[in-house]
């Protein structure tokens, strides 16, 4: 793989996999949207759909990492970590184009948001937040959530043909589809640092009236934990396998 086709193909997948992910949460929480209060379930295999749609369109360019997370755990797997830097800049740029591109698709309910006479704060449709505010709690949780994410993904790639045949994908997608519904309840399972800080950044620049606020304080943990959680991943695949 060229570097162009690892940046390109991370910044298109990222972006796919974040306008599925925050546009199933703008369907499920906005007023005026057909789709409110469609529930947890809904959002969960929304962003599980992204995985799926996102990987798939970047696997013949990159791989389809459209994770820091998984990059960084892959990495310490093979000891190459030649192209990190490109995965992970791609991702980032690939995750604010998709918050803007599900700004756009949700551009009227945004508006008819605002005009409420009590409008609902948007941050949580591009980014994470807990259910319970409990910094070490939280950073566990992410922690824990992103092993459950990575360790699986490299075990994987020890089943011959899995790979080849994109059978992987497609288990990747159920994986986080399993992940939101059993783990995602404290903290909204970031487990993927650029699908939180990404969307973060761009709902802080877009010109959303009423946001309700950026939580820049909150905005370390679901960076931190999930590369913490690659690593440990990383390390115990090594050890185990």
């Amino acid at each position: 793989m060229s570097n162009g086709d690892i940046f390109v193909g991370e910044v298109i997948g990222t972006a796919i996999l974040i306008l599925f992910g925050a546009g199933v949460v703008a369907a499920v929480v906005l007023n005026y949207s057909k789709a409110k209060d469609a529930g947890w379930v809904v959002i969960a295999f929304g962003w599980g759909f992204g995985v799926l749609a996102g990987a798939y369109t970047a696997a013949p360019l990159s791989g389809g990492h459209l994770n820091p997370a998984v990059t960084v755990g892959i990495a310490i797997d093979t000891g190459d970590w030649d192209k990190v830097h490109l995965y992970v800049a791609g991702q980032m740029v690939g995750a604010f184009l998709g918050a803007v591109l599900c700004w756009l698709v949700y551009f009227a309910q945004f508006r008819a948001n605002a005009e409420e006479e009590i409008a609902q704060p948007t941050l949580g449709i591009f980014s994470t937040a807990p259910a319970i505010r409990n910094t070490a709690a939280n950073l566990v949780t992410e922690i824990i959530a992103t092993i459950a994410l990575v360790l699986p993904i490299l075990a994987f790639g020890l089943t011959e043909g899995l790979g080849e045949s994109g059978t992987a994908i497609l288990i990747v997608s159920f994986l986080v589809v399993g992940i939101g519904l059993s783990l995602g309840g404290p903290t909204g399972y970031a487990i993927n640092p650029a699908r939180d800080l990404g969307p973060r950044i761009a709902h802080a620049i877009l010109p959303i009236p009423n946001k309700g606020g950026s939580d820049w304080s909150y905005s370390w943990i679901p960076v931190v934990g999930p590369l913490i959680g690659a690593v440990l991943a990383g390390l115990i695949f090594n050890v185990a396998f």
